[in-house]
């Protein structure tokens, strides 16, 4: 069966990801450090085709090392976090991430041109490749007309991609990119690195509004503070379905040396968002009410991408709706704050 190297296995995507690929046959090689969650326990852990290595994917020794014997790379590996977080490690992250990448592409190039088994690294990207776009939907290619994004998480990860580009130009690296657009799903705790911040009468560490609206309602907040006027724009994607448009990039023929926005396609203000999570929370008929904070700066206002290419080229769409990952995440963020992890 195929074999993968996915660094930052122990992340949020990376749970979705690595056991979708155990389900479906793979050989998961994982390495993580574990400096976002600290040890975490997966219920794959034991799984007799997960081998896991607790390491840093800066080393690229090591990372070359895990690649022998596998058929792909899924680089994932990041400083990641929400809004608040990549504004307090506006530095940090810049400087890690862009050391892991080197670090990869060192390693891939290496085992690629050593006559083993690799065909192709697929770099895990992000909708803040578009932050500063002024056109919606956003189309694969804009990354590269457009102004490069304000912040530098947004400037990084568009940074991954002028990565994936370069090995290839130079050394005949073969590539995929993909987009993921605001993952939504179970699994996501407080990071270690995370910094609380006040929201009204409530504090919190994540900064992503899906599982920040829960908490705030589910802890008494009332009325619901949100960040800006409530019109931003996003689509809210299932780690589910990202994990399935990765692993359909993978072995695909048209996704070689391609990119890819992994999304739904439908889009959501965060009113919409907080409506939906209000109304089954207080009940239906009691209206919402809320206050409007004033937002971090560089808050990207509108995030709509373009699902077609995926769709046409590699026959990739989303399936779970909002409805549904409100209905799932809702009683594990309450069940995780009785625990203590958010």
């Amino acid at each position: 069966m195929p074999q993968v190297l996915m660094t930052g296995s122990a992340g949020f995507i990376g749970g979705y990801l690595v056991q979708a690929l155990l389900d479906q046959g793979w050989t998961v090689v994982g390495l993580d450090n574990y400096s976002k969650y600290g040890p975490v326990v997966r219920s794959y852990d034991d799984h007799p085709n997960y081998h896991f290595t607790e390491g840093d994917a800066r080393d690229a020794q090591l990372v070359e090392k895990l690649l022998e014997g596998c058929d792909h790379f899924v680089a994932a590996a990041a400083m990641i976090g929400g809004i608040s977080y990549f504004t307090k490690h506006a530095y940090d992250l810049m400087a890690v991430n862009e050391a892991i990448m080197g670090a990869s592409c060192d390693a891939a190039i290496k085992r690629f041109h050593s006559g083993g088994k690799l065909q192709k690294v697929t770099y895990v990207s992000s909708s803040m490749a578009y932050g500063s776009t002024d056109r919606w939907p956003s189309v694969e290619g804009d990354e590269l007309t457009i102004p490069p994004p304000a912040n530098s998480y947004g400037f990084q990860k568009l940074a991954v991609e002028y990565w994936a580009r370069a090995a290839w130009q130079q050394y005949g690296l073969p590539y995929t990119i993909v987009r993921p657009f605001n993952a939504v799903g179970v699994g996501e705790q407080r990071a270690l690195g995370d910094l609380e911040e006040e929201s009204g009468n409530v504090r919190l560490a994540l900064s992503h509004v899906v599982p920040d609206i829960i908490q705030k309602l589910l802890k008494g907040q009332d009325p619901l503070h949100i960040l800006g006027e409530g019109s931003q724009i996003r689509c809210y994607t299932h780690g589910s379905d990202l994990a399935a448009g990765i692993i359909a990039t993978l072995d695909h023929p048209a996704a070689r040396n391609e990119d890819f926005n992994l999304s739904t396609p439908v889009h959501t203000s965060v009113l919409e968002l907080a409506e939906k999570i209000w109304t089954r929370l207080k009940g239906p008929d009691i209206p919402l009410r809320y206050v409007s904070d004033p937002p971090f700066a560089n808050d990207v206002q509108k995030r709509i991408p373009s699902v077609d290419k995926a769709r046409d080229l590699i026959g990739f769409e989303a399936k779970v709706t909002l409805d549904e990952m409100l209905d799932e995440l809702i009683p594990w963020i309450r069940d995780a704050l009785a625990r203590g992890i958010l």
